[in-house]
């Protein structure tokens, strides 16, 4: 009996070692870190999971961070081919003059526009982020208007814009939500140009500028984002780092200092990463089941749901989950691609989790008469 009771009592240690308790279950996680910041946020990339945040709803001086949203309207202009990287930007005198971090482009040149944003990226450069804008919107603050509309689009509801550098005003504002939301569309709608984020520094016109996050030179997973200060922000820093696949976006605003605000962010990234995982389920447009299709020229049918499928818990708790699949129960041709034909559930434990549409991954058109009347007679027998 009490040679029972001593191994008894080592499993029960080595179960709490290993992070469960006596009865198998993962132990609840830490409380996220206390940060010394007006707000902050910690969202997965994958599924937009918040894993941690405080005032992320609150309207704050964005600063330099609203070069983000500068950034993307000058993407998605170059993506539809409005603007392209070789143009030659003439630099006005207002962006020469504007003041705050400078690329010092010089008035009345041309400065093409690949330089331009990479100097406004990695130097933070207010000249460079102006130039810009009047390439794009004719005025800033026009393009200040296209930033607003992009905002929409985007869900960004926290959000509002009177200039493309983040100098102080009083009806100019971000949420850490709506940042963190326009970090994860900058990401999967450009990764083309997100790598400039990574870069470290940048030379122009005979000035070798740094890039001001800091997290860049400390934790190699670190590959973007952006900082951002004035007097009234405090120190700000949008960042984004990825750890075995898993990619996390941290928003802190308003710290002390360039220090606090880099150590602040890589607790939050820490945090993420040390208990939480992310997993892919089910691929975009890949075969997740087959069905029998009626009266059509093909019998087999693909179903996949439209877009990736990932599920971020707290590590310990992945053998919880289970999927189940719902299907039509009768499925006759002509069917389009795409056509919702049923839904898949994912559930923690006993909880539904999400629900996705489950669609046709190829189009069946009507079978001959011959297939159809074949199928007629056999649907009698299924």
């Amino acid at each position: 009996m009490k040679s029972r009771s001593f191994l008894l009592s080592w499993y029960c240690l080595l179960l709490l070692f290993l992070g469960a308790d006596a009865w198998g279950q993962p132990l609840p996680i830490p409380a996220p870190p206390s940060l010394s910041a007006k707000a902050y946020l910690l969202q997965d990339f994958a599924t937009g999971r918040v894993l941690a945040e405080s005032q992320a709803d609150e309207r704050i001086e964005p600063a330099s961070i609203t070069k983000l949203m500068t950034a993307y309207v000058v993407f998605k202009e170059l993506k539809q081919g409005r603007i392209h990287l070789a143009d030659e930007v003439l630099i006005s005198e207002k962006a020469w003059r504007t003041g705050g971090s400078r690329t010092f482009i010089e008035v009345n040149t041309r400065v093409p526009v690949e330089t331009l944003i990479k100097g406004m990226i990695i130097q933070s450069g207010n000249d460079a982020s102006v130039a810009l804008a009047e390439h794009v919107g004719g005025t800033e603050e026009i393009f200040a208007a296209l930033m607003n509309q992009q905002a929409q689009l985007l869900g960004m509801t926290g959000s509002h814009f009177v200039n493309s550098t983040g100098l102080p005003h009083s009806n100019h504002y971000m949420t850490a939500r709506d940042i963190a939301t326009l970090g994860r569309a900058i990401i999967r709608d450009f990764p083309k140009y997100y790598s400039w984020y990574s870069e470290q520094a940048f030379t122009y016109n005979g000035i070798t500028q740094y890039n001001r996050n800091l997290l860049l030179r400390r934790d190699s997973s670190v590959d973007g984002f952006k900082t951002g200060h004035t007097n009234s922000a405090g120190y700000c820093l949008a960042s984004s780092a990825m750890r075995d696949g898993m990619r996390l976006i941290a928003v802190v605003m308003g710290t002390g200092s360039p220090k606090i605000r880099a150590q602040e962010s890589l607790a939050l990234l820490n945090y993420g990463f040390r208990f939480y995982d992310t997993r892919s389920i089910y691929a975009a447009k890949e075969a997740v089941t087959k069905v029998r299709v009626w009266q059509g020229a093909n019998k087999d049918l693909p179903l996949g749901l439209v877009d990736d499928l990932s599920v971020t818990l707290q590590r310990g708790r992945w053998e919880e989950l289970s999927s189940s699949l719902r299907v039509q129960n009768t499925i006759t041709a002509p069917v389009t691609e795409g056509q919702n034909l049923g839904i898949v559930t994912v559930n923690l434990g006993d909880k539904v989790l999400l629900k996705r549409p489950l669609v046709a991954l190829t189009a069946v058109p009507e079978g001959s008469w011959w297939q159809r009347l074949i199928d007629w007679i056999l649907s009698f027998f299924a």
